[in-house]
């Protein structure tokens, strides 16, 4: 659900208005409006400061990593004597020649692996030559098409032959016509026993370098906390000159929003400012912050809806609806039960060893929990039937265990189905409390049409299905009424019965959605396929000789390991585009929210 929120205009003389800002940012709790963007030289520096601390953090993180790869036993941490800006400096300097360094070093190579043929030289030699009036004209042609005369024709001398290549130098005699017929290349400017030198003094700094940023990669928080204090400054200067001005400058007018259940709090501390102020009960034209408030479990999948965006103020958090849906279309995608027990293991495995990611490990429990659960109804356990295992079952249970692929094709459609009804229902019932009882008719129609196409359906295969004359012509009836004179309820009733047409033309949408959902089956049934497909391979491989259960061992577990990954990442994209397209387009989601971003100080951010 949406925390309601109450709305505060603040006056004060414009010399107060920082000061107020300040405590308003100690206080941690009131949303002020504020541009989000740069509005100037100076918030525009702060923004590039920030963007440039977040992005050296960054890559310290990476450089971390390496080097906890590359080191088997932890390293003394090297203290850092300076302050947050000198260690941005120092990183930003150091990334920097790093860069330049390997560039270097591969040009570097590039020139030895050109220059080694030709053997060692000075530059006092190629000078000699110079002062002697002579031109250095240097060839490489195959050895087989190197002509011997011309060593008598010209002044010419082999400096190497390596690999079937013939590397020589002609000089060209002072006041003489130089016509060797040959395509010249470049003669090397430095000996390779002089660049291997200069590759040596580069790989060596490029070493120190590296050491130093791995040194200073122990020290990310030190710049963490630099970006959380510029960014409060900047969220505090920006709050400020967002500020209306009246009264030739002389008065601020700002606009907050504080969640209404902490009212009270903020009003104790106003009313010990002493100065004016109004509130009122947000309206969604105020366009005030979202703030979700959801129980425990629902909470777990606020981070997957916002992925899209927001709910407006006005209008109905569907985090608490789609919740149930997405944990059981990941496990009917996800299709196996033994891959929902490891997530469900992982998980458990998680919350012990990683408190700080616990959120994340519940979903991550109740995704696996979804899956063994949808999975039990095929009976799919690490690509091997149950009922292959367990025989009985199969006579003694004709519901879980028994799910053929023809049942959950129709399974997928069905709760498909379900989720569109239950999606226009609950926008009937949330347009019939906050808009009135006749904008709420039309959804209401629409789930009944759904409903009645369903089961009309349904009994051309099922006649057990079909339902009274009476019942079913007055559902089509009523259904019918309610759409074409309620889809728009405004206006007479000549206009909504035209607009009422044209929305009926959604039938074909309502069809095209209900084909979505086939998606569910589909990646439910290829995961179980792999996983079967991995086990005949893995069996395959026990009747090589000595080693066979041993590869067979290997191969199951790389092979359902490489499954399963496909796997998780095909459920959870699939019911997240169901969600969003499908369910959110049902329900009348519009979004577009803004967060919930209150003034907050350095200090309240490290307590959150």
């Amino acid at each position: 659900m949406i925390t309601q929120m109450t709305k505060y205009s603040f006056v004060l003389l414009s010399e107060q208005t920082q000061d107020f800002l300040k405590k308003l940012q100690d206080l941690g709790m009131v949303d002020i409006n504020r541009q989000e963007k740069p509005v100037d030289e100076h918030s525009k520096e702060l923004t590039n400061q920030l963007f440039r601390i977040n992005q050296t953090v960054t890559r310290l993180k990476q450089v971390a990593k390496e080097k906890d790869q590359k080191e088997k036993t932890k390293k003394k941490i090297v203290p850092f004597e300076g302050e947050a800006p000198s260690l941005l400096e120092e990183a930003t300097r150091l990334f920097s020649e790093k860069e330049v360094l390997r560039n270097d070093i591969n040009v570097l190579n590039e020139q030895i692996k050109q220059a080694e043929p030709w053997g060692i030289f000075t530059e006092e030699d190629l000078e000699k030559i110079e002062s002697m009036g002579f031109t250095l004209h240097a060839y490489v042609q195959p050895v087989k098409r190197l002509n011997p005369g011309l060593e008598e024709k010209y002044p010419l001398y082999v400096v190497n032959r390596v690999d079937g290549q013939a590397y020589f130098i002609v000089l060209e005699v002072p006041g003489e016509t130089y016509d060797f017929p040959g395509n010249e290349i470049t003669f090397p400017s430095m000996s390779c026993d002089r660049l291997k030198e200069k590759l040596q003094e580069k790989e060596t700094r490029l070493s120190s370098c590296i050491t130093r940023l791995e040194e200073l990669s122990d020290h990310t928080a030190l710049l963490t906390d630099y970006a959380a204090g510029i960014s409060s400054g900047l969220d505090l200067y920006l709050a400020g000159v967002s500020a209306r001005k009246e009264v030739e400058d002389h008065i601020d007018l700002l606009t907050g929003f504080v969640p209404t259940n902490k009212k009270k709090e903020l009003e104790d501390f106003l009313n010990t400012e002493s100065l004016y102020y109004i509130n009122v009960p947000a309206e969604s034209e105020d366009n005030p912050p979202i703030k979700l408030k959801n129980n425990w479990y629902t909470r777990l999948f606020e981070p997957i809806g916002n992925m899209y965006m927001l709910p407006r103020y006005d209008e109905l958090d569907l985090t608490p609806y789609f919740a149930p849906f997405y944990m059981l279309f990941f496990g009917f995608c996800l299709g196996d039960m033994g891959y929902g027990l490891i997530f469900m293991l992982v998980a458990l495995l998680g919350k012990r060893f990683l408190p700080k990611m616990k959120g994340y490990m519940n979903l991550v429990f109740f995704l696996g929990l979804g899956s063994f659960v949808m999975a039990a109804f095929p009976g799919v356990f690490f690509g091997v039937k149950i009922i292959d295992i367990i025989p009985p079952l199969k006579e003694s249970n004709t519901f879980m265990f028994n799910f053929s692929d023809m049942k959950m094709f129709w399974f997928a459609i069905l709760f498909g189905l379900f989720q569109i009804v239950f999606a226009r229902i609950l926008t009937g019932i949330d347009s019939f409390i906050r808009k009135g009882w006749q904008h709420g008719m039309a959804p209401f129609g629409w789930a009944i049409l759904i409903v009645w196409c369903t089961i009309a359906y349904a009994s051309m295969e099922v006649p057990s299905l079909t339902l009274p004359k009476s019942v079913s012509l007055t559902m089509v009836i009523v259904s019918v009424f309610l759409i074409l004179f309620f889809s728009k309820p405004e206006g007479p009733i000549y206009k909504r019965l035209g607009k009422g047409l044209w929305a009926m033309y959604d039938i074909t949408g309502v069809f095209g959605d209900m084909l979505s959902y086939i998606r569910l089956f589909g990646l439910g049934t290829a995961g179980a396929i792999l996983g079967m497909v991995i086990n005949s391979i893995a069996i395959s491989l026990s009747g090589v000789p000595y080693v066979g259960w041993l590869l067979t061992i290997i191969m199951l577990l790389f092979g359902h390991t490489l499954v399963l990954g496909l796997n998780a990442l095909g459920a959870f994209v699939h019911p997240m585009r169901l969600t969003f397209v499908e369910f959110f387009k049902n329900a009348g989601f519009t979004g577009g929210g803004r967060e919930y971003k209150p003034l907050t100080s350095v200090s309240n951010k490290k307590e959150k």
